[in-house]
């Protein structure tokens, strides 16, 4: 069980390495959020900042992998989540789409799901819910999550971010 816990983290990496790639392409610096939060002059305004925190809806805290901060651009920020054979990352996708709407500042929220492992019919509700807006308050109907696997994050980023 261990082993599979390794081989997740390290293919989660992966598709971290992917997205720090195709950003780093369209010209965003990868600066971790720690780094920018103590010097956020020392940077440029085309940033993609690494391990975000915000507040989970039980208040805890919690991160995500990116934020992309652009002046040019907007801001999104990421969330991946990376499910190559069956386990328990399809079933927080409910947790996960609470906490886009509820508790992530962010207005542009992008969920990267890719491995192809994922429970039939989960990918689907999430892409769903965000798109109907499902379970949402007055507070929240202005966000815009999108649910994408990376060959569509790459389209995306494509159309996107052109000079």
């Amino acid at each position: 069980m261990a082993q599979q816990g390794r081989t997740a983290n390290i293919q989660g990496r992966t598709l971290e390495s992917a997205i720090i790639n195709i950003m780093s392409q369209k010209g965003f610096d990868v600066v971790s959020y720690r780094d920018w939060e103590k010097r956020p002059l020392a940077y440029g305004g085309e940033l993609l900042l690494k391990n975000v925190p915000y507040e989970t809806l039980y208040g805890h805290r919690g991160s995500t992998e990116f934020k992309i901060m652009s002046g040019k651009y907007g801001d999104y920020r990421i969330e991946c989540k990376w499910q190559q054979t069956s386990g328990s990352v399809d079933e927080k996708f409910p947790y996960l789409y609470l906490n886009c709407i509820e508790t992530m500042p962010e207005e542009n929220i992008i969920v990267v799901i890719d491995g192809s492992g994922a429970k039939h019919g989960a990918v689907e509700w999430l892409k769903a819910a965000a798109e109907r807006k499902l379970y949402t308050n007055d507070s929240n109907r202005n966000k815009n999550i999108r649910v994408m696997n990376l060959a569509e994050f790459l389209a995306w980023a494509n159309r996107t971010f052109r000079d």
